[in-house]
């Protein structure tokens, strides 16, 4: 894969890969490498021969910092990811306590009006209880006066 000498336009933002331009820019500079890339995946197996140690040695240099560059670079977006995931959830927990607090300040009034609701149900039981002893009372003296 050989990229033309002529700078690669995109437009912003890159919805495809998620990358910024910056990014993509950064990732193209991997491959826009001087060394003539190997067809069979880092082992240079027959050409070997051809290189002589020094050589080998200074290409096996350049293909660990390329190889540490894209790692840090992995590593970067990982951590950018967890960061955001972070941000992400603290931004739910702090909405799913608000919801909290709610739901117990809702609690606590219904608490109350229940309780309210229980002292006025005790009141009227006393008073209809009072009322029907005096209803029996004056039953019980309709019946002595009318003997």
């Amino acid at each position: 894969m050989f990229l033309a000498e002529e700078d690669v336009q995109f437009q912003l933002p890159v919805h495809e890969t998620d990358f910024s331009y910056e990014e993509l820019q950064e990732l193209l500079s991997f491959f826009e490498s001087e060394e003539p890339v190997s067809s069979n995946s880092g082992s240079e197996g027959s050409s070997r021969a051809v290189y002589s140690p020094d050589e080998r040695k200074q290409r096996r240099k350049v293909s660990n910092r390329e190889s540490a560059k894209r790692s840090r670079w992995r590593k970067k977006r990982h951590l950018e990811n967890l960061t955001d995931q972070v941000n992400q959830l603290n931004v739910e927990n702090r909405q799913l306590k608000n919801r909290l607090s709610l739901v117990i300040n809702q609690y606590h009034v219904v608490w109350l009006e229940n309780e309210r609701l229980r002292s006025e149900s005790e009141a009227l039981w006393a008073k209809l209880s009072d009322l029907y002893r005096t209803s029996a009372a004056m039953q019980y003296n309709q019946v002595l006066t009318s003997n």
